[in-house]
């Protein structure tokens, strides 16, 4: 992934993301495919920031949004 190219940008706004806590989990599923857990107030919201990407429709194409209520999290502080 490092090699391709806007790396470094993408890396960083990926940062970014997680540091203000709107990426919550993320990762591969395969060479192709990867999942994000993202805490927002709707789909259109996901949208926009992930269209802010420097990645975005180049590496990152943006396949399916799905909404997940979540019963149990065990993160620190979050209750």
């Amino acid at each position: 992934m490092d090699q391709q190219s806007r790396w470094h940008e993408h890396a960083q706004y990926m940062d970014e993301l997680v540091d203000a806590g709107v990426i919550v989990l993320g990762g591969p599923l395969d060479d192709v495919r990867v999942v994000l857990a993202v805490e927002a107030e709707s789909e259109r919201t996901v949208r926009d920031v992930l269209a802010r990407d420097p990645w975005s429709e180049t590496h990152l194409v943006l396949d399916t949004v799905e909404a997940w209520r979540l019963r149990l999290d065990g993160r620190k502080g979050r209750r």
